[in-house]
Order: structure tokens, then C-alpha cells, then sequence
């Protein structure tokens, strides 16, 4: 984000440290051998962009970073300067000096993931690189290698690729659909042979903060699931630009609450979203409030303010940041990657009310950490699972049940990674008492 100079009634440097995107979780970050010998708090990292509209743009670089080029990208992205306000007055200084220290995680983090079953590849949206890097579906990071190099990346400025979140892989010809959930409001969809700073085939503006992404291949329409104010908007496949929805699915009735995925049942003609429970809509005062999460269900074709057909919900169900969402086509089993319950869960697609899953996938063997993301590989009897809390993606059989060990991980991160899960640092707060750093993403 942007940070410009203030005036006599500016904040102090320390708020001007308030810089972020989206409030989903705290890390909390102690780093003793790192406390400055004065004991004291000090800058973490502060740097400004350039003041000509781009906002969170990559260097242009080699999309397959190493370790070193990273470093040293981080390292020049450190040189430019700041303005900061004195606590004294409105004197400004201008500080040019590095960072005493940078707290920054240099791995991927997986919000999402899919499996193009025709060429036997995984595809994985990273949200902290802003990249998308595809892999061999029977890679296996063995134990004691850090990681497994992709087969492709694509990543840089020219992609547009910004904070992506949901994913989509035309079955057919293999086209990668990603949309991103804050400042750029598009969708930006790429050949599947895509690979480094390369533009994106084609654009589509979406409304603000789009999340999810499913599409109705009979239908040929695509669903963008969006966080706030909730929506369901259904475009064109093939849309592009500043194309409209053919129809949104939005209003009190809905019951949508701060949406996180979307899965569609052609077979039965059923819309699934996931829902927080953060219910607020900013056109309307006094709209908001908090429920338990849930899934509600549609007809494929709601439109407007439509009451869902029905809906889970309850303390039954083991629902905390229910995420991306999968159907198996054949049986109507429901795959929830359930975030913060670190766990995938797997409802009855006929399911209603405060019921338990008929399937959980959770435990130390599993390797879960955060799943966010969550794909049926009909043609290969796997279920996929991408966690954001250890830069790595799992293969399970489609049956798995309780505490048990993928088939096969991708780890772009060694085994024992255990994520920032930054997203837009907004803001941060110092815990004198503990010595401390709590950033809220």
C-alpha cells in the first residue's frame, strides 16, 4: 500500500507502521535473539512504492526464484525511501537507512488448488509470492529435501496476479482461471502452458474482494464467489473487461455471510457456498452482525435476494473458516477445507441443519496445517488439499477418513515450515509484557 507524507497532525511513526490488507487471523512473532540490545521496540520494515497508481507490483524477475535472488530482491526493494512524522511536531524525516531487522516469510503459502487430470498436473495459488506454480501430480517432496521445484511459474507484474485466492482449470483445454480477493477486483485467466512474467490472456473485473471460482461447463457460465458485501455474481465463461454479470445472487434473504467458496452439483442443479457468519453489508447501517459459519444451498440458477433451499449450520457440524469447497459428481459428497479446524470435512450433499460430517479428515498423520484449499480428482479417486500454514499441497485417498497419512505431499517449504500466514499487514501491536509482535492479516 501507499504511504505518503504527513502533516503537523499526522501520526507518529510508530502508526504510521499501520499498513494492511485483510483482517483474517493474528501471528504472533517473538524473536529474542533478535531484540535490540536497548530492549526496546523497534522499526520492523517500512518501505514506500512509487507514487504513480501501481499498488503491490513485483520487480520483474526470474519467476523461479532462487533463495539468493529472492534475498536479493527483498534486499533492494529495502533501499527506497520513507517519510516519517515526528512525535515532536510536523517535522518530517526521511529515512533511507535498512531496516534493523525484516520479518517476512520467503515461501510459498497455498490458498488453493486444482488438478488439470488431463495433463497430470496440480496447480497451486500462492498468495504470499503472488504466483501460480504447477507441479506433477505424482511429485512426492521426499523426507530431509526442503522442497520440490515446480514445472512451471508464472508470476511478475505483467500477470496481474495480486492476493489470488480462487482457482479454476478448464478441464477441456486446460486454461487457468485465478481470482484475487482485494485491490485488484479481476479475474485474470492464462493458457495452461503459461509460465513467467507473462500477460494474462484475458481480464475480467469483478466486484470487489472475489474469492471463490466455480463454472457450470453446461451452462458456460462462470460463479465468483465474493466476500463483501456477500455475493454470488454469474458471468459469461467467456466474459471479459467490464462484461456484467448475467446475474447476482445477493440481499438479506440469501443468508450469504462473508462467502469463501463455492461449489456447483450440475446433476442436481445445486449451488454450494461456504459462509464465516461476518454478516454486514456498508450500504446498509445496522446490518451487522455474527452467526455460526455455514453452507447454504441454492437452485443453480438463483438469482436476487433468494432464500437458500436450505442450510448447515451448528456446532454439530465442526465448521470454523469453512473455505474452498469440492463435490464429488457421482455421489454428492460435500469436501469443506475447514481452516482453522485443521481439518477437511465431508457432509452429504442432501444434508440440512446442525448435522455432523459424515467424513472428517484430521489429525497429526495427516498433515494439515490451515486448509484452505481442496480439489475431487474423480479421474484419480484423490482428494487434494492445500494448506496455508506449511507451504504444501496433499494427496488423500477420495474414502480417507480420520487421522490418516497422504498418499503423497508437494512441500515448497521444509517439513517442519510453519508459515507467517501474513496477508496485508495493516497494522501491528507490541506486547511489552510478553516481547511480542501481533500483526493482524
Amino acid at each position: 500500500m501507499r504511504m505518503k507524507r504527513n502533516d503537523g497532525r499526522s501520526m507518529a511513526l510508530a502508526a504510521v507502521l499501520a499498513i494492511v490488507v485483510s483482517i483474517s487471523c493474528w501471528s504472533i512473532v517473538e524473536r529474542p535473539e533478535l531484540r535490540p540490545a536497548t530492549g526496546s521496540p523497534q522499526l520492523v520494515s517500512v518501505r514506500q512504492l512509487p507514487d504513480d497508481g501501481e499498488m503491490c507490483q513485483w520487480p520483474d524477475v526470474d519467476p523461479n526464484l532462487a533463495a539468493t535472488q529472492k534475498e536479493n530482491l527483498l534486499a533492494a526493494l529495502q533501499q527506497r525511501p520513507v517519510y516519517a512524522a515526528s512525535q515532536n511536531g510536523s517535522q518530517t524525516g526521511d529515512i533511507t537507512r535498512p531496516p534493523t531487522r525484516t520479518i517476512r516469510d520467503t515461501d510459498p503459502i497455498y490458498s488453493s488448488v486444482a488438478v488439470d487430470t488431463r495433463f497430470d498436473e496440480v496447480i497451486l495459488q500462492d498468495n504470499n509470492m503472488w504466483s501460480i506454480r504447477v507441479f506433477n501430480r505424482m511429485d512426492n517432496t521426499p523426507p530431509g529435501v526442503p522442497f520440490t521445484e515446480p514445472k512451471r511459474v508464472i508470476q511478475g507484474p505483467e500477470t496481474d496476479i495480486q492476493f489470488n485466492n480462487g482457482l479454476y482449470i478448464d478441464a477441456k483445454n486446460g486454461d487457468i482461471y485465478s481470482v484475487e480477493t482485494d485491490t485488484g477486483d479481476k479475474v485474470v485467466v492464462f493458457p495452461r502452458d503459461a509460465k513467467g512474467n507473462i500477460k494474462p490472456g484475458r481480464i475480467l473485473h469483478t466486484p470487489h474482494r472475489g474469492f471463490a471460482l466455480a463454472v457450470d461447463e453446461e451452462r458456460q457460465e462462470l460463479f465468483v464467489g465474493v466476500q463483501y458485501p456477500p455475493e454470488v455474481a454469474v458471468f459469461r465463461k467467456g466474459a471479459s473487461g467490464d462484461d456484467k454479470p448475467l446475474r447476482s445472487l445477493q440481499g438479506e434473504s440469501t443468508r450469504l455471510s462473508d462467502v469463501h467458496g463455492v461449489a456447483l452439483d450440475p446433476k442436481n442443479k445445486l449451488l454450494f457456498v461456504t459462509n464465516w457468519g461476518h454478516v454486514s453489508d456498508y450500504r446498509t447501517a445496522g446490518t451487522g452482525r455474527f452467526e455460526d459459519p455455514s453452507i447454504s444451498v441454492y437452485p443453480l440458477g438463483a438469482d436476487g435476494d433468494t432464500a437458500p433451499v436450505r442450510v448447515i449450520q451448528g456446532s454439530r457440524t465442526q465448521m470454523n473458516w469453512p473455505a474452498q469447497m469440492s463435490i464429488d459428481p457421482d455421489t454428492g459428497d460435500l469436501y469443506v477445507a475447514n481452516d482453522i479446524g485443521q481439518s477437511v470435512l465431508v457432509f452429504k450433499g442432501t444434508d440440512q441443519g446442525n448435522v455432523a460430517p459424515t467424513r472428517v479428515i484430521k489429525g497429526n498423520r495427516t498433515g494439515l496445517s490451515n486448509p484452505s484449499g481442496v480439489f475431487v480428482d474423480k479421474k484419480n479417486n484423490e482428494l487434494w488439499v492445500s494448506s496455508f500454514g506449511n507451504s504444501s499441497a496433499s494427496a488423500y485417498p477420495l474414502t480417507a477418513n480420520g487421522n490418516v497419512a497422504p498418499l503423497r505431499t508437494i512441500r515448497s517449504a521444509p517439513a517442519n515450515k510453519v508459515s507467517l500466514k501474513f496477508g496485508k499487514v495493516e497494522a501491528l501491536a507490541y506486547d511489552a509484557a510478553r516481547d511480542q509482535i501481533w500483526v493482524p492479516n
